[in-house]
This record gives C-alpha cells, structure tokens and sequence, in this order.
C-alpha cells in the first residue's frame, strides 16, 4: 500500500491582551483559544480517518494545537524579556501526518504565527525570538521530525 499523507490545520490565537501587551511580564494573560475549521471547542474523539468522529477534535489537532501553544507561550514569555511588546498573536499551524500500511507518523508542524507588535518594537528581533522560543519549546524539543516556523511581523499603527 502506498503511504499517505494527512494535514491537521490548527489555529492558536492569544486572548491575553490585558490592554498593554507584553509590556511586562506580569501584565499579559496567557489565555488562548484552539481552533480548526467546522469543529467544536476542545471536544475529542480520534480522527474520523481512525473510525472517529470527525466534527470532534482529534488526537492529531491537539497534537499541533500543543506545539503551537507550547512556542507561543515560550514566544510571549522570551518576547516580554526582550523589550518586544506583543499586541496580538494568531498561529496558522499545520501538521503533517504520513500514514502506510504498517504505521503513521508526524512528518513535520509547520508554524505560521503573525505576531502584531507596538511601533516602537524592534522587528529584527521579534523574528529573532522565535528561534529562541523553538529551541526554548519543550514540545518540540520531544518530538523526532521538524518543527519549521514561518514567522510574520507586522507593526502595529500607531
């Protein structure tokens, strides 16, 4: 049998703006929201291509969802120590899986975070903190395939 290849789209988006962002460490929430696409919130069952309900969340979105909050809570985190004031962060994660006939495995997670940040951050290193929050992720420092980030800045108006 050939292998085949499934995506688990997952969208994270911080929630925790108390009114100042990142400004300190103490001043943001950590609260988010997990999402994918013509499905219920955080109700779980295993993927329908497993003989699972498939208006449920699944193993492999949570999964994705995992990684995806695990780098942004190590993003928020690294971010207000760098001086880098988030206003706003959603994740356009995906995953993907190879299943054959014998086994299935993550291939890679892809994140895609558009990070909003006030004028005055330095943008080089908001991009910068990304890679310190990867290597920072204890998720994605257990897993054994790639986990890629495609990072977008944007600078909020002023």
């Amino acid at each position: 049998m050939a292998s085949k290849q499934h995506q688990y789209p997952v969208a994270v988006v911080w929630t925790g703006n108390h009114g100042t962002g990142t400004k300190t460490y103490q001043g943001y929430g950590r609260e988010h929201e997990i999402r994918v696409a013509g499905k219920p919130v955080i109700a779980g069952s295993s993927d329908a291509a497993f003989r699972g309900d498939g208006s449920k969340h699944n193993p492999e979105d949570m999964f994705v969802a995992a990684l995806s909050s695990c780098h942004m809570l190590w993003y928020l985190h690294l971010a207000a120590v760098a001086g880098v004031v988030v206003t706003a962060y959603h994740d356009e994660a995906v995953g993907t899986l190879e299943e054959s006939s014998n086994d299935g495995r993550f291939t890679e997670v892809v994140l895609r975070p558009t990070v909003t940040i006030t004028a005055d951050s330095d943008p080089k290193r908001a991009v910068s903190v990304h890679d310190d929050a990867h290597h920072a992720c204890f998720l994605a420092n257990s897993v054994n395939f790639p986990v890629r980030c495609e990072p977008h800045i944007v600078i909020e108006s002023v």
